[in-house]
């Protein structure tokens, strides 16, 4: 067999060993929570992320709304700093303001991961999965809009991982961007408005504020059941 035969033959994913190295990883993950305890583990976990949110918010709303922006691309949740918005910048600056900053910080942090995925992860993807004989796969142009939503209504993906799945998609940054928007900044504005009422004990306001989150939570819920079925219709129709 000549070397150019060997070189056009595709190679197989070593999923063995990719196996191996994650239950690897896995069990020293398992360890250390059990070592110590999963409560210890969770609470120092949870006494770390109040600190570091706490510390921020004294630092100003510059610091605070930054590490909004930056701080969720490497997997810190958002909702503490929304939830902590209010109660600290709500009498300085006015809940309106606080509320605009939290969807720029949104808005900032869904364009940042958006192209570090699509500028520097994708061609690295790329580039490993063509060592391996495989290639990325292409979004069909009538099945962006249904992709975007379809990640975003998905409630078992994080919301850093829904940003990094869809620029790895490459669907268009401008329809990205505002349904990502439209359904995360809603969700973000209604853990500022709960944060703020509940801290200054306002009922009915933070009654309202969780109806506002119900009803986000139950419109993604519907349209993550009304694109399952389209998908399931479109496969079956495809037989």
């Amino acid at each position: 067999m000549s070397s150019s035969e060997v070189s056009g033959e595709k190679k197989k994913l070593p999923l063995k060993q990719l196996a191996a190295v994650a239950a690897v990883g896995g069990a020293i993950g398992l360890a250390v929570v059990y070592g110590v305890g999963w409560r210890v583990a969770l609470e120092a976990a949870l006494a770390f992320k109040t600190a570091a949110v706490g510390w921020m918010a004294a630092a100003g709303p510059a610091v605070f709304f930054g590490a909004m922006a930056v701080l969720p691309a490497f997997g810190v949740p958002n909702s503490p700093f929304a939830l902590t918005a209010g109660p600290v910048f709500g009498e300085r600056l006015g809940l309106p303001v606080v509320a605009l900053l939290g969807l720029t910080a949104i808005t900032l942090n869904l364009t940042l991961t958006y192209w570090v995925a699509r500028r520097w992860l994708r061609p690295l993807c790329k580039r490993m999965l063509e060592r391996f004989g495989y290639e990325l796969p292409a979004v069909a142009t009538g099945d962006v809009t249904d992709l975007i939503v379809l990640i975003r209504v998905t409630p078992v993906l994080p919301f850093f991982s829904q940003n990094y799945l869809l620029g790895l998609a490459d669907v268009p940054f401008v329809r990205y961007l505002l349904i990502s928007v439209a359904i995360q900044g809603s969700l973000n504005a209604g853990f500022i408005l709960f944060g703020d009422a509940l801290n200054k004990g306002q009922g009915k306001m933070a009654l309202t504020s969780v109806l506002l989150i119900a009803t986000l939570a139950m419109g993604t819920h519907l349209l993550r059941k009304h694109y399952g079925s389209k998908k399931a219709a479109a496969g079956a129709g495809g037989k």
